[in-house]
Parts: structure tokens; sequence; C-alpha cells
């Protein structure tokens, strides 16, 4: 019998010549093979990456980090901060979801929002929508706009019948996205089985499974819906009342609805009954044409406002000049619509700004074009293959007489193409005298 003790061989310090001595019963020292050796300094390093694959991952200035590497949650959106890119959802975890706390989150600067299968602001998304969440540890724990938790905190029962999983430390958000957007990205749909009815409101049994398969493993999850609840059929928004009328659904009573191909729009509701983790679906897209209007309508949203507030990117290289010139090569940040990057073109005119982590413009109360750094877009320069997450894979190239501090590589900056209207911001969404000033304080509001 081979007692288990493992001790350093003697001899030279070299890779060939490590050795491990174990003691027999007798006390004698048997010399292991380097073979063995070998296994399980293997199984060592298997374990390490083992483990490293399933740790939190903290995002690095100057790289987008891979989306596969996001912890992912979902859960309903009780508070918007808008002007600080932050907010709160209400997780959903294992227990009882009306006791659990509000989660603060921020998103990333090239954190990516997603609404009816369209690009979006924070502040377009309802309050009470169910988002899904895919986030990050703090890249600087020292300046994020939200509570830092410990690592370990998504693990940690939240008592009171709320269950693990509710306070995830992962709280820095690269994508956000509702439901009808988060089924078009993976190719899912939600199939109609039964509906249920009483007085315009009662429940619909539905499954989420991939347009293109067998549902015999997706799982019944039954909603509820009222009279306010919306159905959109191609360019028509019908009520409850009326799908009755038209025979769709009944009055009163059960009707099988054949597995019918629909995206929801999913929220949450207080529930009776005793249930405590019911859903509640505000909206039906029953077409594609009524799923397409949707999403144009919110992607002119957030064009006007993007061209109001400037295109988000950061600083990958700044070549400084002689007097104040210098040539900035800088990454736009994705998710948004094509035609915006369209309007970046060589040799046209540009205006970039420093802004700060929360996108907020800095350098002056004036208004962003104040004491932005101007000059030609000297080339736009499609970066080889697949974008990650975050980015449009479209670096430009920008000279100015007269650049300003901020704009340093791995900072982040908003651009505007001088086509784009020359639109002052509201005060909260700025940075007047100090880059110290993260938040407006208390002194904002007036005194009457």
């Amino acid at each position: 019998m081979i007692t288990p003790t493992l001790h350093s061989s003697p001899g030279p310090a070299t890779e060939a010549g490590k050795r491990f001595w174990i003691k027999n019963k007798d006390g004698f020292p048997n010399l292991l093979p380097q073979i063995f050796y070998q296994l399980c300094l293997g199984l060592s390093l298997l374990t390490t990456v083992a483990i490293a694959e399933d740790a939190p991952f903290r995002p690095e200035a100057g790289k987008f980090p891979p989306l596969e590497k996001a912890h992912t949650y979902r859960g309903e959106l009780i508070f918007v901060d808008h002007a600080n890119r932050r907010g709160s959802i209400r997780v959903q975890g294992s227990g009882m979801f009306f006791r659990n706390d509000p989660h603060p989150f921020a998103m990333l600067p090239y954190g990516i929002v997603r609404y009816h299968g369209a690009p979006a602001d924070l502040r377009d998304i309802p309050l009470g929508t169910v988002m899904h969440v895919h986030a990050f540890l703090p890249p600087d724990p020292k300046t994020s706009s939200v509570p830092v938790l410990p690592i370990d905190s998504g693990k940690q029962d939240a008592n009171h019948n709320r269950g693990a999983g509710i306070f995830p430390a992962e709280n820095h958000v690269l994508l956000l996205e509702d439901e009808p957007s988060h089924c078009q990205r993976l190719g899912l749909t939600w199939k109609l089985k039964e509906v249920q009815i009483k007085s315009h409101a009662g429940m619909i049994i539905a499954t989420r499974q991939p347009k293109k398969g067998d549902d015999a493993k997706a799982t019944e999850e039954p909603m509820t819906f009222d009279a306010a609840t919306r159905i959109w059929r191609g360019r028509e928004c019908l009520s409850v009342e009326e799908l009755i009328a038209e025979g769709a659904w009944p009055a009163e009573g059960k009707k099988g609805l054949n597995g019918q191909s629909v995206l929801l729009g999913i929220t949450w509701k207080p529930t009776a009954d005793g249930i405590f983790t019911r859903f509640h679906i505000s909206d039906i897209w029953l077409n594609e044409t009524a799923t397409q209007r949707a999403a144009l309508n919110q992607t002119e949203t957030h064009k006007a406002f993007i061209r109001s507030r400037w295109m988000a990117a950061w600083i990958d290289a700044v070549e400084y000049g002689k007097f104040g010139r210098a040539t900035i090569t800088a990454t736009l940040f994705g998710g948004m619509d094509p035609s915006l990057y369209a309007d970046f073109t060589k040799g046209s005119p540009a205006l970039m700004n420093p802004v700060a982590d929360t996108l907020k413009h800095t350098h002056g109360a004036y208004g962003p074009a104040h004491m932005a750094s101007k000059g030609p877009i000297q080339d736009v320069i499609k970066l080889p293959g697949e974008a990650p997450l975050g980015s449009s894979g479209i670096q430009i190239r920008f000279e100015t007489d007269l650049i300003i501090e901020g704009i340093r590589p791995t900072r982040i900056v908003r651009v505007r193409p001088a086509s784009w209207p020359q639109a002052q911001v509201p005060r909260e969404e700025y940075l007047s005298d100090s880059l110290e000033e993260r938040f407006p304080s208390p002194t904002i509001f007036p005194k009457y």
C-alpha cells in the first residue's frame, strides 16, 4: 500500500530531472516515473482551466469582452436612471419573485440595449418589462456607478423565501434585451397552446422553443393577460375584445390554439392565488409584418436619439504632431442602425468630444460642440472578421489641429459627422466643471 505523501525529488532542478518520491509502508522511497508527474500536471492544468472558465469575468480597458463569458439572468426592469445609463432589475430567482429587492446594474460604455428587436436607449424601455441580462464584473470597481458586490454574492441564499441568484456580482451589462429581441437573436418563438378567458382576462399556456424543431422538451409556461394586452397583426393593433368578436378567442372558458407561433412582450404584475413568479403578457405579435413594424418604429426613435447625442467610440491610438495636431484612430461602438455608420465617410468633417464611462459629455457647459476637437475623417476602415458584440467593426482615422484632454488611448469619446444636427444636450447629460462630477447632486433641484 502506498501512502499518498509527495516530496520533491533530490537532484538537478531541471524540467527533465523532476521526480516525486512516495514512501511505501516500510518507509522506503519509491520513485514515480516521469509520466506520472506529467499526468498530475496535466490534470492540474485541466482543473485550473475549468475553474477559470467558470470564474466571473472582468472586462479590460480597450478590449470588448466575449458574450459567452457573460453571466446571464432575467428580471423585471423597475428603475431607470437614463442619464447615467444605469437602473435596477428585480432578478428572477428560485423563490418568491415579489420579495426580491431591486438589483442595480450599469451599462458598459459599449453596452447594447435592444427593444422590440431594434436598438434602444434605457429611456425607451417601459418599467415592468422583463429583460434578459448579459453582464460582467465591474471593469474598475473604484469607478463603478452601482454597488460592487462580493464575487460569490450570486450564489448566496437571500433568505425570506427568495432563494439564490438574485444579487449577481455581474452587474455591468454588455447586452440588455427584451423578450422579442431575445427570441429574434436566438431564433426562438413562442407557441400558444391554450387560452383560458373570463371577462376579457385570463391565462395563456405557451412554450418557448426554436422556430424549427420539436417541442417535446419545451416547458409549458402559464402567463396572464388582460384587456390592456395589445395584439399586433400586420398594421393593426387589436384588443382582446376584438379577437373575441372575430371568434379567434372564446368569450368565456378554454380554447386550444394549436401551437400558433408568435412573439410575446412580457412584463410582471402582482398576482393573486398565492402565485409569486407568474409573468404577464403585454403584447402579442401575430405575424412578421407586425414584428417588422415594431422594430422600424423603435429604430427610427433610436436613430434620432443618436444623431442628437453623437456616436460613441473608444480611442485605439493617437499619433501626436506639432502644435496640438494629432491623428486619432477610434473604433465605433456597435448595436446601431447601419444608416448611422454610413454617415461616417472619408474626407467628411467631424467633431470628437471626450465623455465619461456613462457616455456623458465632458469639457464645457455650452454644449458638446463648444470644446470638441474638429477636423476631417481621413479614413473609414472595416476591420477583418466578425466584430465582437459591443463593437461595430468599423474604425475611423480622424485628424484635428487641436486635440483636447480626454482623447487618449482606451478613453471613451463621442463623434458627430458634420451632417448631423448640432443640438444642445440637457443638463443632466453632461459634466460641467469637473470629471469628478459623475452624477447630479441635489443642487440640480430648484429652491422654492
